[in-house]
């Protein structure tokens, strides 16, 4: 996780995130987000979440620097990826240093460096992009101006992932912009917005890889997406805990019944982000890049 130093609203990315939404007092959300991500990260270590927090640097600007599963993903087989960003100022979060100090405590056996697509105008902004099913090796993901077809596919062929594709969009008709607003997949569910599969083929194609991979679906509301209630990550805590982690926005919006099916396979974590949702279009999910390497022992 990456403690922001200057977060605002990115203009940069308002383009093509209709979860954006500009907050006018704009000189207290860095102050007001800082609160909130500290408050996230002890919320998941008092329940027993080992996170590693990296500060972000003032020089160069990166306003989003606070979601870093965009631009990197950690594999088990010591595999990490870095991405092409649709955003000029998001391309500048990808760090070497952060690589270099994960590689104190865990095996990196090699990079792969997909931003040179940035040069052709075509991106994959990590498990944004992606909602990945690690234990099935299931890449899911819906088109979009930040989710390209052929980056995808090099994604596949590089780490043995099988792609699921999709067209989504939200209650106005515009593409959602990143995959993980509208799906999160755990170990034994899924909580998706079918709704926002228009094409009925593409949602039953969804739906049997699902089912097929033994998930319960949790089906949630435009309204519930909204309120970033797909924008959930399943972790696991240092006793083998099971927890699923979002903001408080995203379990308020629940309902009993969908509540009491995520509880019934995983512990609910949640915190107040709604200054970081506001401003930065993204939630809980986006701020965790997950460490999957192998401990260097």
């Amino acid at each position: 996780m990456i403690r922001p130093v200057n977060f605002v609203f990115n203009e940069q990315t308002a383009g093509s995130n209709a979860f954006q939404n500009r907050n006018a007092e704009q000189q207290r959300v860095q102050d007001k987000a800082l609160e909130e991500f500290d408050r996230f990260v002890n919320v998941l270590r008092e329940n027993g979440v080992e996170v590693i927090v990296i500060d972000d640097t003032a020089e160069p600007h990166t306003p989003d620097s606070i979601f870093p599963n965009n631009w990197v993903s950690f594999h088990s087989d010591g595999t990490v990826f870095l991405y092409p960003m649709m955003a000029e100022n998001r391309r500048l979060e990808r760090r070497e240093d952060i690589i270099m100090q994960l590689e104190d405590e865990f095996k990196i056996k090699h990079v792969i460096d997909l931003s040179h697509f940035e040069h052709e105008n075509k991106f994959l902004e990590g498990t944004g992009s992606m909602v990945l099913d690690r234990e099935n090796k299931i890449a899911y993901a819906c088109l979009s101006p930040r989710t390209d077809k052929e980056v995808l596919e090099e994604f596949c062929k590089d780490s043995g992932y099988k792609p699921v594709l999709f067209h989504s969009v939200d209650q106005n008709n515009m593409d959602i912009y990143h995959t993980n607003v509208l799906m999160c997949i755990g170990s034994s569910y899924a909580v998706i917005c079918l709704d926002s599969i228009k094409d009925e083929a593409e949602k039953q194609h969804v739906i049997h890889s699902l089912r097929s991979t033994q998930k319960q679906i949790v089906d949630i509301s435009f309204d519930q997406m909204n309120h970033f209630a797909g924008n959930m990550l399943e972790v696991e805590n240092k006793s083998g805990e099971s927890l699923i982690v979002m903001s408080k926005s995203a379990w308020d919006s629940l309902n009993y019944e969908q509540k009491g099916i995520l509880s019934s396979f995983s512990k609910p974590v949640y915190s107040d982000i709604s200054t970081i949702e506001n401003n930065g279009g993204g939630s809980a999910r986006c701020m965790m890049a997950e460490v999957h390497l192998p401990y260097d022992l």
